[in-house]
């Protein structure tokens, strides 16, 4: 019996023959603090944004941790309508599982009714290894760019993969 979401998603990921390594990481609240705090872990570290445009829609925006995105124009490049915000704790909660500070495209194992559009910092399909929490902001799994797009199409989704 599975009784934690992250061994859940470590099922799944299993199922998928997706291979990942996960590490204890101190809880933090910025991608500044994370920095201090991991100290020589391996792989390229990601910021994860839950945006939604002005027709509710969802999109969650996974990039490199020091990329600087501009919402007031991203929201054309993406097909969104109108402007980018913020969704709130609770749509976050209710959507992805997550807590906000712990977004993660892992989180997709949770969107059971599709809601939420992937779209993806193309310079990290370069990386050897991306890094997001998995489900919980006290660790941090690193995993291969070709399996977060395996593990994002085996939950029903195309990523939108953009040159930010």
């Amino acid at each position: 019996m599975i009784k934690f979401p992250q061994e859940r998603l470590a099922c799944r990921l299993g199922e998928l023959g997706i291979a990942t390594t996960t590490v204890p990481y101190p809880a933090h609240r910025t991608v500044e603090e994370g920095r201090s705090l991991r100290g020589r872990m391996s792989g390229t570290f990601t910021k994860n944004l839950l945006l939604k445009d002005k027709k509710k829609r969802l999109f969650l925006i996974v990039a490199e941790e020091d990329r600087v995105i501009d919402l007031k124009s991203f929201n054309t490049r993406i097909g969104a309508k109108g402007h980018l915000s913020f969704a709130s704790a609770e749509l976050m909660r209710e959507v992805l599982g997550v807590d906000p500070g712990t977004a993660t495209p892992f989180g997709l194992i949770n969107d059971l009714n599709a809601q939420v559009t992937t779209v993806i910092d193309a310079s990290l399909m370069s990386a050897a290894q991306v890094n997001f929490h998995p489900l919980v902001q006290t660790a941090s799994t690193g995993i291969r760019p070709d399996d977060l797009l395996i593990f994002i199409r085996a939950c029903g989704r195309e990523p939108l993969i953009v040159e930010m």
